[in-house]
Protein backbone atom coordinates (compact mmCIF):
# COMPACT_ATOMS: atom_id res chain seq x y z
CA UNK A 1 0.00 0.00 0.00
CA UNK A 2 2.80 2.47 0.74
CA UNK A 3 4.23 1.77 -2.71
CA UNK A 4 0.90 2.75 -4.26
CA UNK A 5 0.81 6.04 -2.33
CA UNK A 6 4.37 6.87 -3.30
CA UNK A 7 3.63 6.33 -6.99
CA UNK A 8 0.50 8.47 -6.81
CA UNK A 9 2.24 11.46 -5.25
CA UNK A 10 2.58 14.97 -6.67
CA UNK A 11 5.58 15.82 -8.83
CA UNK A 12 7.19 19.22 -8.85
CA UNK A 13 10.07 21.01 -10.52
CA UNK A 14 12.33 23.85 -9.65
CA UNK A 15 12.16 26.94 -11.90
CA UNK A 16 15.66 27.76 -13.18
CA UNK A 17 14.73 30.73 -15.39
CA UNK A 18 15.57 28.89 -18.63
CA UNK A 19 13.49 26.76 -20.94
CA UNK A 20 14.91 24.17 -23.28
CA UNK A 21 13.53 22.33 -26.32
CA UNK A 22 11.97 19.53 -24.22
CA UNK A 23 9.49 22.03 -22.83
CA UNK A 24 8.47 23.67 -26.15
CA UNK A 25 5.82 22.29 -28.48
CA UNK A 26 6.90 22.30 -32.15
CA UNK A 27 5.61 25.33 -34.05
CA UNK A 28 4.44 27.14 -30.91
CA UNK A 29 7.06 29.92 -30.77
CA UNK A 30 6.48 33.03 -32.91
CA UNK A 31 8.64 36.06 -33.80
CA UNK A 32 7.07 38.12 -31.01
CA UNK A 33 8.43 35.62 -28.47
CA UNK A 34 12.03 36.65 -29.22
CA UNK A 35 13.76 39.75 -27.94
CA UNK A 36 15.00 41.91 -30.85
CA UNK A 37 18.49 40.90 -31.95
CA UNK A 38 18.58 37.60 -30.07
CA UNK A 39 17.85 35.14 -32.90
CA UNK A 40 20.85 34.46 -35.15
CA UNK A 41 20.58 33.22 -38.74
CA UNK A 42 22.25 29.91 -37.98
CA UNK A 43 19.54 29.20 -35.40
CA UNK A 44 16.69 29.39 -37.93
CA UNK A 45 15.68 26.74 -40.45
CA UNK A 46 17.00 27.15 -43.99
CA UNK A 47 14.87 29.64 -45.99
CA UNK A 48 12.84 30.22 -42.83
CA UNK A 49 12.77 34.02 -43.10
CA UNK A 50 10.52 35.69 -45.67
CA UNK A 51 11.22 38.99 -47.38
CA UNK A 52 9.29 40.97 -44.77
CA UNK A 53 11.49 39.63 -41.96
CA UNK A 54 14.74 40.91 -43.47
CA UNK A 55 15.77 44.54 -43.41
CA UNK A 56 17.31 44.82 -46.86
CA UNK A 57 19.36 47.91 -45.98
CA UNK A 58 21.41 45.72 -43.63
CA UNK A 59 22.47 43.39 -46.42
CA UNK A 60 25.83 43.89 -48.06
CA UNK A 61 26.63 43.74 -51.75
CA UNK A 62 26.47 40.29 -53.25
CA UNK A 63 30.03 39.20 -54.05
CA UNK A 64 30.81 39.58 -57.74
CA UNK A 65 27.29 40.83 -58.55
CA UNK A 66 28.59 42.69 -61.58
CA UNK A 67 29.63 39.49 -63.33
CA UNK A 68 27.78 36.46 -64.62
CA UNK A 69 29.80 33.32 -64.07
CA UNK A 70 32.99 35.39 -64.10
CA UNK A 71 32.13 37.33 -67.28
CA UNK A 72 31.22 40.99 -67.07
CA UNK A 73 27.46 41.44 -67.52
CA UNK A 74 27.93 43.88 -70.41
CA UNK A 75 30.17 41.21 -71.99
CA UNK A 76 27.10 39.13 -72.78
CA UNK A 77 25.49 39.98 -76.09
CA UNK A 78 21.92 39.20 -77.13
CA UNK A 79 21.09 39.05 -80.81
CA UNK A 80 17.52 38.75 -82.04
CA UNK A 81 15.38 38.35 -85.12
CA UNK A 82 11.68 38.91 -85.72
CA UNK A 83 10.37 36.38 -88.25
CA UNK A 84 6.92 36.61 -89.83
CA UNK A 85 4.44 33.78 -90.41
CA UNK A 86 5.85 33.24 -93.93
CA UNK A 87 9.32 32.58 -92.52
CA UNK A 88 10.85 35.88 -93.64
CA UNK A 89 12.95 38.08 -91.34
CA UNK A 90 11.10 41.36 -90.68
CA UNK A 91 13.66 42.93 -88.34
CA UNK A 92 16.85 41.85 -86.59
CA UNK A 93 19.83 43.03 -84.62
CA UNK A 94 22.14 41.58 -87.30
CA UNK A 95 23.77 38.43 -88.58
CA UNK A 96 20.72 36.22 -89.27
CA UNK A 97 19.66 34.80 -92.62
CA UNK A 98 16.91 32.35 -93.51
CA UNK A 99 18.55 28.99 -94.30
CA UNK A 100 15.33 27.18 -95.12
CA UNK A 101 11.55 27.42 -94.81
CA UNK A 102 8.53 25.64 -96.31
CA UNK A 103 8.77 25.46 -100.13
CA UNK A 104 12.35 26.84 -100.15
CA UNK A 105 15.67 24.98 -100.33
CA UNK A 106 13.83 21.78 -101.23
CA UNK A 107 11.88 21.85 -97.95
CA UNK A 108 8.38 20.38 -98.38
CA UNK A 109 5.29 22.35 -97.34
CA UNK A 110 4.56 19.60 -94.82
CA UNK A 111 7.66 20.66 -92.81
CA UNK A 112 6.55 23.94 -91.15
CA UNK A 113 9.92 24.61 -89.45
CA UNK A 114 11.95 27.76 -90.06
CA UNK A 115 15.75 27.36 -90.15
CA UNK A 116 17.85 30.44 -89.40
CA UNK A 117 21.58 30.75 -89.93
CA UNK A 118 22.94 32.82 -87.03
CA UNK A 119 26.19 33.60 -88.84
CA UNK A 120 28.39 31.93 -86.20
CA UNK A 121 28.46 28.79 -84.09
CA UNK A 122 25.62 28.40 -81.61
CA UNK A 123 27.47 25.83 -79.47
CA UNK A 124 27.26 26.95 -75.84
CA UNK A 125 24.90 29.83 -76.62
CA UNK A 126 21.50 30.48 -75.05
CA UNK A 127 18.49 30.20 -77.35
CA UNK A 128 14.99 31.46 -76.67
CA UNK A 129 11.89 32.02 -78.77
CA UNK A 130 8.48 33.57 -78.18
CA UNK A 131 5.36 34.18 -80.21
CA UNK A 132 5.23 37.70 -81.66
CA UNK A 133 1.83 39.27 -82.11
CA UNK A 134 0.70 41.44 -85.00
CA UNK A 135 -1.43 44.51 -84.46
CA UNK A 136 -4.24 43.39 -86.75
CA UNK A 137 -7.97 42.87 -86.19
CA UNK A 138 -7.45 39.10 -86.43
CA UNK A 139 -4.38 39.03 -84.17
CA UNK A 140 -3.88 35.68 -82.55
CA UNK A 141 -2.98 35.72 -78.89
CA UNK A 142 -2.04 32.07 -78.76
CA UNK A 143 0.46 29.68 -80.25
CA UNK A 144 3.27 27.28 -79.45
CA UNK A 145 6.91 28.00 -80.12
CA UNK A 146 10.05 25.93 -79.73
CA UNK A 147 13.68 26.39 -80.73
CA UNK A 148 16.77 24.22 -80.90
CA UNK A 149 20.24 24.13 -82.41
CA UNK A 150 20.75 21.91 -85.44
CA UNK A 151 23.51 19.29 -85.50
CA UNK A 152 23.03 17.99 -81.95
CA UNK A 153 22.42 14.49 -80.62
CA UNK A 154 18.72 15.40 -80.28
CA UNK A 155 18.19 17.46 -83.44
CA UNK A 156 19.17 16.42 -86.96
CA UNK A 157 18.05 19.13 -89.37
CA UNK A 158 17.16 17.73 -92.79
CA UNK A 159 17.00 20.59 -95.35
CA UNK A 160 20.23 20.96 -97.32
CA UNK A 161 22.94 22.90 -95.47
CA UNK A 162 21.01 23.22 -92.20
CA UNK A 163 22.53 20.46 -90.05
CA UNK A 164 25.47 22.61 -88.91
CA UNK A 165 26.38 24.36 -85.63
CA UNK A 166 25.38 27.86 -86.75
CA UNK A 167 21.77 27.01 -87.72
CA UNK A 168 18.80 26.97 -85.36
CA UNK A 169 15.37 25.56 -86.05
CA UNK A 170 12.10 27.15 -84.89
CA UNK A 171 8.59 25.78 -84.95
CA UNK A 172 5.98 28.46 -84.25
CA UNK A 173 2.41 27.37 -84.92
CA UNK A 174 -1.01 27.73 -83.37
CA UNK A 175 -0.49 24.14 -82.24
CA UNK A 176 3.01 22.66 -82.55
CA UNK A 177 1.54 19.18 -82.28
CA UNK A 178 -0.27 19.69 -85.59
CA UNK A 179 2.08 20.51 -88.48
CA UNK A 180 -0.87 21.73 -90.56
CA UNK A 181 -1.94 24.43 -88.07
CA UNK A 182 -1.37 28.09 -88.92
CA UNK A 183 2.16 29.51 -88.53
CA UNK A 184 2.87 32.36 -86.09
CA UNK A 185 5.31 35.25 -86.10
CA UNK A 186 8.11 34.84 -83.58
CA UNK A 187 11.09 36.50 -81.94
CA UNK A 188 14.19 34.37 -81.52
CA UNK A 189 17.13 35.39 -79.31
CA UNK A 190 20.70 34.14 -79.10
CA UNK A 191 22.65 35.00 -75.96
CA UNK A 192 26.40 34.98 -76.55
Amino acid sequence: MSLFIALGGVSYGVATGSIDSREIEDGSIRNKDFKNGTLRGNEAKRDGFGGGAIKESTLGKVPDADTLDGVDGPGYKVRWALVNANGDIEEQSGGFTVASKPLANGQPATNPNIYLNAGSSLVGKGLSVSTALANTPAAAFNGDTSVGRCNTAAINCVPAGTNVDNVLVVRSLVNNGDATSAPRRFYVEVTE
